[in-house]
């Protein structure tokens, strides 16, 4: 018996499914999680001694790979002044005045602790903007597990096959309305079906919950322009695409500008850590220079502020790093074409950028109902025989994968070499 596998006996008596976040626990793929205990550039190690190549980044924050020197080097010096102080710091005002500067939509910007925080004081803060309950998100798009996201939601929830989530009152799932992804008249429909009613739209603008679904083209300029039309608040959820797509996000990439953004993940270069900012005249509603309430006993821990910035200073000084790290994940898009293409297997691959899924399914795959489509059982063999061979996917055919700068051409070939192998197994097993 691994230990990987003895420790995953003693956590299932210690944590609801020997997990602390559902998608870990392997169930959507089959077999027992994978236990680490290091990781460096872009390989991990687990307790086994069994190295991996990792497509996940800890779901997206290690865009420089894990370990890089310079905020490994800064959080050193962090460390040894101060973990917390529940207090304001200097590095809060310098992390914020880069947020402000790379991306385009944020005027003022509250640190909090992650994206689910983020994204449930921005809904709270459109409320009270607006001074209207309704709330349109789409069907697949996972913003977090807040009351109001979990209705129709992607990532895990759809993962382990829940609709909606227990506990989520009927008073909340009436003032949570969903749309479609890629589908205006969708939204058309509902707000026409509540004017005046409906304080915000918060979607992905790339979707990274029911896999990597990229917008169509026009998509996000139209829900600007409905949202300008009626009076209804625009809200980014960027915590996987904020500076992972460019450095202002796919805000900046797509030129469509939200009145309110949610970031996490790289914004704390593998700690914990979520923000929310936008426009001036919304953001001074927040407490304590308004009335809208939020607050947080490690909101801008200098540790979480150290990590993030020293991340974002490497990324904003190296511009080059984004064609390079697009250029890389093209190649490995290419090679599993080129794969699945010799052993005709139904597949459809989305990539924007340094994210990417393949699903397998012919279908183009623009929103959930498209996703639903794939073979999730074809996926978990593949998942499987992947891992055999040292490659570490997202355990779940709804979940995006990610790379690093320091996914480099031996890293990328060997990938593609794995896949080819991987699939020749699936294909002879029928």
């Amino acid at each position: 018996m691994t230990k990987s596998k003895e420790l995953f006996n003693d956590a299932v008596n210690l944590m609801p499914g020997g997990v602390n976040s559902p998608v870990r626990a392997f169930r959507a793929v089959g077999g027992d999680p994978v236990f680490f205990a290091s990781a460096k550039g872009p390989m991990l190690t687990d307790v086994d001694g069994e190295d991996y190549i990792d497509y996940i980044g800890s779901w997206g924050p290690f865009i420089l790979g894990h370990s890089h020197p310079r905020v490994v080097e800064a959080l050193h010096a962090q460390l040894d002044r101060a973990m917390s102080f529940g207090a304001p710091t200097e590095i809060e005002n310098e992390l914020a005045q880069k947020i402000i500067e790379i991306v385009p939509s944020i005027e003022m910007v509250r640190m909090v602790n992650s994206g689910t925080e983020a994204t449930l004081s921005a809904i709270r803060l459109a409320r009270a903007f607006t001074k209207r309950d309704k709330i349109i998100k789409f069907e697949g798009c996972y913003h977090g597990h807040g009351d109001s996201f979990l209705i129709k939601a992607g990532s895990g929830v759809a993962t382990l096959g829940l609709p909606d989530s227990p506990g989520v009152t009927p008073s909340t799932a009436n003032d949570t309305l969903t749309a479609r992804y890629n589908d205006r008249a969708s939204i058309e429909e509902l707000v026409t079906e509540f004017p005046d009613q409906i304080a915000c739209i918060i979607l992905e603008p790339v979707v990274g919950n029911m896999g990597c679904v990229p917008p169509q083209d026009g998509f996000l300029q139209d829900v600007r322009d409905l949202c300008t039309r009626e009076g209804i608040l625009l809200i980014f959820d960027e915590v996987m695409t904020g500076f992972r797509l460019a450095p202002g996000g796919a805000q900046e990439r797509f030129g469509v500008t939200p009145d309110l953004t949610t970031l996490g993940k790289i914004i704390g270069g593998g700690l914990p850590v979520g923000a929310y900012g936008g426009r001036r005249d919304i953001m001074e509603m927040v407490a304590p220079a308004g009335p809208m309430y939020q607050a947080g006993t490690l909101s801008g821990n200098p540790l979480a502020m150290t990590a993030g910035l020293e991340t974002l200073r490497v990324l904003t000084e190296n511009p080059e790093l984004y064609p390079k790290l697009d250029a890389q994940t093209a190649r490995l898009e290419e090679g599993f074409q080129s794969n699945l293409d010799d052993m005709d297997l139904p597949y459809t691959i989305n990539r924007v950028g340094s994210m990417i899924t393949l699903f397998f399914t012919e279908r183009n795959v623009r929103n959930w109902d498209d996703a639903k489509t794939c073979d999730t059982g074809l996926y978990g063999s593949y998942f499987s025989e992947m891992l055999r061979r040292g490659i570490y996917l997202p355990p779940a055919q709804f979940e995006a994968a990610f790379l690093s700068i320091m996914h480099d051409d031996d890293i990328i070939a060997r990938t593609v070499e794995a896949n080819r192998e991987s699939l020749k197994v699936i294909k002879r097993n029928g």
